[in-house]
C-alpha cells in the first residue's frame, strides 16, 4: 500500500471514526463516536431524499427461513456467498443475504391495483455476507452490510421512467457528497450456472436499461459476467485514490422474482397482472460509502456531514463563557459544535487540531466585549468578525443546502 495515498483503515484510525477487534471479529467492524455521525447523517440524509421521492420506508427481519431464498432464488444460485443455515426447531433460519425477498412478500401481502403503482418501498437494512477472511479490510469488504436498498414495484409501462429516476436520484446524491462516478457500466450475464436460465427475460430487462441509458445521456461500457444472478443491471462505478474501481450504486430491473413470488396487480381491465421490480441503491452499502468518502475527502468532510460543524476558540480564559454561550446557541440550531478553550493548548495549537473542522470562531476581547466571531474557514480563508447570530445563520443556511461549497 502506497502510505502517500490516503487510506480509509489509516484515516479511520487516526481520526477516530470506527475500529475492529479480533473477539468481535473479522469483517465486523464497530463505530465510535464521530464515526457513528458520520454514518447517522448519511444515512438520515438518504431516507430525506427517498421521502421526497416518493419512497416509504419499511424495515424487515435480519432473518429468513430457508424456504424464502430457495423460492428467491438465492439458495440456487448465490449460496456460497451466505451464511450457513442454523436450526430452529424443526425450521432452518437464514442470515439474509438480501432485501429484495422481504420486500415481496410486503408487497404481496395485500393486494394492489394499477392506481397504486409504482409502489415504492425503502430500507436502510443489514444483510449479510459470508466474505473469506483474505478478502476483509476496512469499511469496504465486510461481512455485515448496512444497505441502503429499495425495490420499486411498477406497471411495465413505468419501468424505463422509474429506473431513469433512480439515476437522477443518484446523481443528486453524488453532487452533495462530493463523489464522482468514473464510469456507467451495463453489467451483462456471463457463462456458467451463476444466473437464471430464462434468455427471454435477460433480452427484454436489458433492452429497457439500455433504453434508460439513452434517454439519460449518460455514456456507459457493457461487461459480461457482473450482472445479478435474476437480471441485469446499470453499476454506477467509482475509483479509490489508487485508481482501484469498484461500484457503489446500482439500478437492476428484475422480470425473475415478481414471477417467482407470484406477484401481482389489478389492471385498468380488472384483470391480474405481474408488476415489475426496479432495484436500486442511491448509495449502496454504507460502509463503503463512507470508506470511499473518508478516502475522497481525507476526513475533511462537506459541512453537512462533518462530525463537528463548528469548532469556538476563546483566546483566553476571560472570554470562555461567551463561547461556551455561543456553543449553546449553535447546538440549538441543531449544528455540532464543540468549545476547544485555552485547556486544550494555545490557540495556534487548538487551530491545528481543528483543521478538518469546517467553521472555526475565534472569540478574543474585542469580540467578546461586541458580541462577535472572528470566522475561519477550514480551508484557509478569514472571513473576519461577525455578529453571533449571522454567523450561526450562514452556517445553518449552507448545512440545510447540503453540498460541499463551505462559504457564499
Amino acid at each position: 500500500m502506497n502510505e502517500a495515498l490516503p487510506d480509509h483503515r489509516r484515516l479511520g484510525r487516526e481520526l477516530g471514526l470506527f475500529g475492529t477487534d479480533p473477539l468481535m471479529g473479522a469483517g465486523l467492524p464497530y463505530w465510535l463516536p464521530d464515526g457513528a455521525v458520520v454514518r447517522h447523517t448519511l444515512e438520515e440524509y438518504v431516507r430525506e431524499a427517498e421521502r421526497a421521492a416518493g419512497y416509504r420506508h419499511v424495515y424487515s427481519p435480519v432473518l429468513g427461513k430457508r424456504e424464502l431464498y430457495e423460492l428467491s432464488g438465492h439458495w440456487d444460485h448465490y449460496s456460497d456467498d451466505m451464511f450457513p443455515p442454523m436450526r430452529l426447531g424443526a425450521e432452518e433460519a437464514v442470515l439474509r443475504p438480501s432485501l429484495c425477498p422481504h420486500h415481496a412478500l410486503i408487497y404481496r401481502s395485500r393486494p394492489h391495483s394499477h392506481h397504486e403503482l409504482p409502489l415504492r418501498i425503502a430500507e436502510l437494512g443489514t444483510m449479510y455476507r459470508a466474505e473469506l477472511s483474505g478478502v476483509l479490510g476496512g469499511l469496504t469488504r465486510v461481512r455485515a452490510i448496512q444497505l441502503n436498498d429499495a425495490h420499486v414495484f411498477c406497471t411495465p409501462d413505468q419501468v424505463v421512467h422509474e429506473a431513469r429516476a433512480a439515476l437522477e436520484l443518484i446523481a443528486r446524491a453524488y453532487a452533495d457528497l462530493g463523489i464522482d462516478a468514473v464510469r456507467h457500466r451495463l453489467s451483462l450475464p456471463g457463462g456458467g450456472g451463476k444466473y437464471v436460465a430464462d434468455p427471454g427475460l435477460w433480452s427484454r430487462a436489458t433492452g429497457l436499461l439500455r433504453e434508460v441509458l439513452a434517454e439519460a445521456g449518460v455514456a456507459y461500457e457493457e461487461a459480461e459476467g457482473e450482472a445479478a444472478f435474476y437480471g441485469p443491471k446499470i453499476d454506477v462505478q467509482i475509483a479509490d485514490p489508487a485508481g482501484r474501481e469498484s461500484t457503489l450504486s446500482t439500478v437492476q430491473i428484475d422480470f425473475h422474482q415478481p414471477a417467482r413470488f407470484d406477484l401481482r396487480y389489478t389492471g385498468a381491465d380488472g384483470a391480474p397482472h405481474r408488476p415489475v421490480m426496479v432495484h436500486r441503491s442511491v448509495i449502496g452499502s454504507v460502509e463503503r460509502a463512507v470508506a470511499h468518502l473518508i478516502e475522497v475527502h481525507r476526513g475533511a468532510f462537506p459541512a453537512w456531514l462533518a462530525p463537528v460543524q463548528l469548532v469556538v476558540l476563546p483566546v483566553a480564559e476571560e472570554q470562555a463563557e461567551q463561547a461556551a454561550a455561543l456553543v449553546r446557541q449553535a447546538v440549538a440550531r441543531g449544528l455540532r459544535a464543540e468549545l476547544a478553550g485555552p485547556g486544550h493548548g494555545t490557540l495556534a495549537a487548538r487551530v491545528r487540531a481543528a483543521r478538518l473542522v469546517p467553521y472555526q470562531a475565534v472569540i478574543g476581547a474585542r469580540e467578546a466585549g461586541s458580541g462577535l466571531a472572528a470566522v475561519r474557514l477550514r480551508d484557509g480563508r478569514r472571513i473576519g468578525a461577525l455578529p453571533v447570530a449571522d454567523l450561526l445563520g450562514r452556517i445553518a443556511g449552507r448545512v440545510a443546502a447540503r453540498g460541499t461549497l463551505l462559504w457564499e
